[in-house]
């Protein structure tokens, strides 16, 4: 199972972003899918997850502000960004968990991880 994450660049706060992730394989629909950040010198954090039948959950600190969603024809999941803010400069990363044996909120749920894009909010 491979992830490419894209769609990382340069923001102004109160901006928007979409993030992508596409995923190789045939089973896509079946997995859950996680988004997580790290800033410079931070731990890696959870963001947003979705499960295979389409239920969410978010962090606290993103809740009415990112959107996840999923597009299983595309073998797609999306993360919506809307009014960033500086502290959401992060290297984004998708994640997927096969085997829905962990809560979804932590890094070590998820069995397959993309590569990370970038992402700065600035002025």
């Amino acid at each position: 199972v491979q992830l490419q994450a894209s769609g990382g660049g340069v923001v102004q706060p109160g901006g928007t972003l979409r993030l992508s992730c596409v995923v190789s394989g045939r089973t896509f629909s079946r997995y859950r899918m996680g988004w997580f950040r790290q800033a410079p010198g931070k731990e890696r954090e959870f963001v947003a997850a979705i499960r295979n039948g389409a239920t969410t959950y978010y962090a606290d600190s993103m809740k009415g502000r990112f959107t996840i969603y999923r597009d299983n024809a595309k073998n797609a999941v999306y993360l919506q960004m809307d009014s960033l803010k500086p502290e959401d400069t992060a290297v984004y990363y998708c994640a997927a968990d096969d085997d829905y044996t962990g809560s979804g909120y932590s890094t070590s749920t998820y069995d397959y991880w993309g590569q990370g894009t970038d992402l700065t909010v600035s002025s």
